[in-house]
């Protein structure tokens, strides 16, 4: 099994910034892609963004120039760097990570709010 603990969400005004850190514990594979996802009330959950553990990163357009995704591998941590945000922006965070053992395996945080005011 594998846990993921996320932190760092909260309320900022449009404009600002936020840091989201997603760590990962138990039975992780050494290839995997970690990321973050998102749900505003009445939406589906949609992609944020995705980094596997060779640096490969995939963005949503509605966040391209704006988020940053990294990864520190030795940690198992995941970050979302959340530059100008908008009040779009605001949603349940939800940090994921998909690893393959014989049959790919999808794990899921319990989520992180962050709320932007405009």
């Amino acid at each position: 099994q594998v846990q993921l603990v996320e932190s760092g969400g909260g309320l900022v005004q449009t404009g600002g910034s936020l840091r989201l850190s997603c760590a990962a514990s138990g039975s992780i594979r050494s290839i995997n892609v970690m990321g973050w996802y998102r749900q505003a009330p009445g939406n589906q959950r949609e992609l944020v963004a995705t980094i596997s553990t060779d640096g490969s990163t995939n963005y949503a357009d509605s966040v391209k120039g704006r988020f940053t995704v990294s990864r520190d591998n030795a940690k198992n941590t995941v970050y979302l760097q959340m530059n100008s945000l908008k009040p779009e922006d605001t949603a349940v965070y939800y940090c994921n990570l998909k690893q393959r053992m014989i049959k790919l395996y999808e794990y899921w945080g319990q989520g992180t709010q962050v709320t932007v005011s405009s």
